[in-house]
This record gives structure tokens, C-alpha cells and sequence, in this order.
């Protein structure tokens, strides 16, 4: 009797134990529970981007002459055609360029030597137009200043200066003037091309809002 009242004790101690250690477990996983105080704030900040735009005048009128040809072309010819260039974006510029191109493309543009040759140039007014169209002639009541020194006139990405388009807002009045060199041969008779002006505006640099 004494080794079963030995047993039976042995047995209850185990059952005991069990039920402290569960006790210890859930007296821990209380200490992990506590309050947090919490704040926030926020701000919007407006941003907005800029354009950077570039613009001709109205083809055909005054303001862009460009799309008027020019034909039956001897050597020692000039053809001269008034343009505005202007900033309509709301940023600076960096620098605007010139890219020339032909097609359909002959000698009268591709020969750099007796082909055409392009100046461009700007004045402080708009330009005074004279002549008989589509042989305009074009006179400056301000001051002039270069804007392409003369050269063959198919080119790309060319730099042009004194341009006040670089600012938001301004227009130059520009003058490009085609001269059939003198030198020319028979070669160049009978020729066809028809070029292509385009301007490109770069933005200005960056710098801190």
C-alpha cells in the first residue's frame, strides 16, 4: 500500500507542476500589453512643371515668308525671307539651333561650294518689306545683327546667336537670305529642291525652386 500511496503522490506533484508553468506563460504574454501615444502631421506642396516652346509666325503672311518659293534661279541670285521666332513657353532657353534639310534635294543644295549658301540675320524691329512677291526685298529701320554667318546652306543642329527668343516671351525678327553663287555652272541648271527649316529650343539649366 505504501508504494501505491507513493505513486498516486508522485502523480499529483506532475499535475501541479503543469499548471504553475502555464500560470508563469500567462503572468509573461501580460507584461507585453501597454498603451502607445501616437501624433501625426502632413503638408501638400504644389509643384508644377514648365513648358518650353518655340513657335514660327503664320506661314505665308508676313510673320513667316519661309513656305514662299523661289524659282528660275541664275547664278548671283539672292532670296531673301522675313520670319519671327518666338518663345511662347514659360521657360529660358538654353540655346535654340538650326537644323536644315532637303527632299527632294539636288546640286542647288548639296554642292557646298556653288550651291546655296544661307545667312541669317536679325533686327531690332520688324523687318521692312518691300518688292514684289515672291521676289521680296527687306530693309531694317533698327539696328542688325547676326544670327548665321553665311554657309552652305543644308546643315544640322547649327548654333544660332543673338537671339533674344532665349527668354520667355521674346520674338526676334529674323531675315534668311539664299544667294545662288556667283561661281555656279551648268551643271546646276534646271534643279530642283525644296528645304527645310526647323528650330530646336533647349531648356534652360537647372537650378533650385
Amino acid at each position: 500500500m505504501a508504494r501505491g500511496r507513493h505513486a498516486y503522490g508522485a502523480s499529483r506533484r506532475l499535475v501541479l507542476g503543469s499548471v504553475a508553468s502555464v500560470g508563469a506563460a500567462a503572468s509573461i504574454a501580460g507584461l507585453g500589453t501597454f498603451g502607445t501615444f501616437t501624433s501625426t502631421t502632413s503638408a501638400a506642396l504644389p509643384v508644377t512643371s514648365g513648358t518650353v516652346t518655340i513657335a514660327l509666325g503664320t506661314a505665308g503672311t508676313a510673320a513667316n515668308r519661309l513656305t514662299v518659293s523661289a524659282s528660275g534661279l541664275v547664278p548671283g541670285d539672292t532670296v531673301q525671307r522675313a520670319f519671327q521666332l518666338s518663345n511662347t513657353g514659360s521657360e529660358n532657353l538654353a540655346s535654340i539651333t538650326l537644323t536644315t534639310s532637303a527632299s527632294p534635294s539636288s546640286l542647288l543644295d548639296s554642292d557646298t561650294t556653288n550651291g546655296l549658301q544661307l545667312v541669317i540675320q536679325s533686327c531690332s524691329v520688324a523687318w521692312t518689306q518691300g518688292g514684289v512677291a515672291p521676289a521680296y526685298t527687306y530693309t531694317c529701320g533698327g539696328s542688325t545683327s547676326t544670327v548665321l554667318a553665311s554657309r552652305p546652306v543644308i546643315g544640322s543642329a547649327l548654333a544660332l546667336s543673338n537671339l533674344t527668343t532665349t527668354t520667355a516671351g521674346n520674338t526676334d525678327n529674323l531675315l534668311a537670305t539664299l544667294t545662288f553663287p556667283s561661281a555656279a555652272g551648268n551643271t546646276l541648271q534646271g534643279l530642283s529642291s525644296t528645304v527645310t527649316f526647323a528650330f530646336a529650343g533647349t531648356q534652360r539649366a537647372g537650378t533650385n525652386k
